[in-house]
């Protein structure tokens, strides 16, 4: 018997539900966003880009496939908490190597089930993302509803402390030489890399001089958290990194090189969040289905070519800069999890770092 639980939002609007993963002795806070993918609820919530967050699924069965060893993006989650309406206790996959129930347990992730889900993302739709928290009753109706009125948004704030790594590391053994800057970088991201190079991971703060000083042939500007309004510093080493060697910027990244290049950056209401996003190259017209996780975008972006809109709401999704050798994109052609439609960009990346342009 699981034990009743409370999710409140910041506006005052109260959901029942039940308490289920790991509890501490307080409520769980964070900004709380929909994620409208079918399946990969493991890989999302090991995303290091929804620290600050509560991940609210819309699809109504979670957990059915268990989780894998091999599945996380990161070594411990980086949400807040998560939200579900039925949260299966008995996978069924031969890959499971546990339930979603032990992950939750054994990652000290805080977590709320039974949720009427569609009410709150309808909520979410017309309010825009709200910060909120929940708990067991037990922890007291007035202590979730007091923490709920003090949860704070992403807005202004600067998560990329919070996942970078603290030291330098290297993977692969591909030709090419890859400097990643680790915003918040996902698993997923770092295996498509080390397929085509050696790639060194070093901590987001890592002056622009210490890395151009190794002559690699490339940059990647990782996913990450939180606002890039707050990330000033970071827009810096990219305007420093800005033609003097090749740069794919995604998600974070993206938005990073977008400031760098003069351009400016807002919240959306709600977000992307989902592995079913269709995007179009303008160019060709050619449509792809993508994987998302961003509340912030960039737009007006000076001397740079947008190359992708949604389409959906018609927001910047990528960026060229072919005179400096830098391009972005909004989306995660990583996936993890999501389609592959987008993989073909880190060979981009590498066509860059071979001097055959964008």
């Amino acid at each position: 018997m699981r034990p009743p639980a409370l999710l409140v939002l910041a506006d005052g609007t109260e959901l029942e539900g039940e308490a289920v993963g790991w509890w501490g002795g307080e409520p769980a806070t964070g900004e709380i966003v929909f994620n409208t993918a079918l399946s990969g609820y493991q890989e999302i919530l090991s995303d290091p880009s929804y620290a600050g967050q509560v991940v609210c699924f819309t699809y109504p069965h979670i957990g059915n496939y268990g989780v894998s060893d091999d599945d996380s993006e990161s070594r411990r989650p980086a949400a807040q908490g998560v939200v579900l309406r039925e949260l299966t206790e008995r996978p069924s996959s031969w890959r499971a190597s546990g339930s979603l129930s032990d992950f939750l347990a054994e990652r000290r992730l805080p977590g709320i089930a039974g949720v009427d889900t569609r009410r709150l993302t309808r909520h979410l739709r017309e309010r825009g993302a709200l910060p909120g928290a929940f708990g067991p009753l037990e922890l007291g109706v007035e202590r979730i509803r007091a923490a709920a009125a003090s949860a704070a948004p992403t807005d202004g704030a600067d998560l990329v402390g919070v996942v970078s790594t603290p030291e330098p590391y290297r993977l692969g053994d591909g030709p090419l030489r890859v400097v990643a800057y680790d915003f918040g970088i996902k698993q997923t991201m770092l295996r498509h890399l080390a397929r085509l190079a050696t790639v060194e991971v070093v901590p987001a703060t890592t002056p622009a001089a210490e890395v151009l000083a190794g002559a690699p042939d490339a940059v990647l500007l990782s996913n990450g958290p939180g606002d890039p309004a707050a990330l000033g510093w970071a827009v810096e080493t990219v305007r420093s990194l800005l033609g003097e060697v090749p740069m794919l910027g995604i998600c974070l990244g993206h938005q990073l090189l977008g400031a760098a290049l003069g351009g400016r950056t807002f919240k959306l209401a709600f977000g992307h969040h989902g592995a079913n996003h269709p995007v179009r190259h303008l160019a060709t017209g050619r449509v792809e289905i993508t994987s998302q996780n961003h509340n912030y975008a960039v737009a007006d972006v000076p001397g740079a070519v947008v190359t992708h809109v949604n389409l959906n709401d018609g927001i910047v999704e990528g960026i060229a800069c072919p005179g400096e050798r830098a391009f972005g994109v909004q989306y995660h052609p990583e996936a993890g999890p999501g389609p592959h439609d987008a993989g073909h960009l880190f060979e981009g990346l590498a066509r860059l770092a071979r001097g055959e342009g964008l």
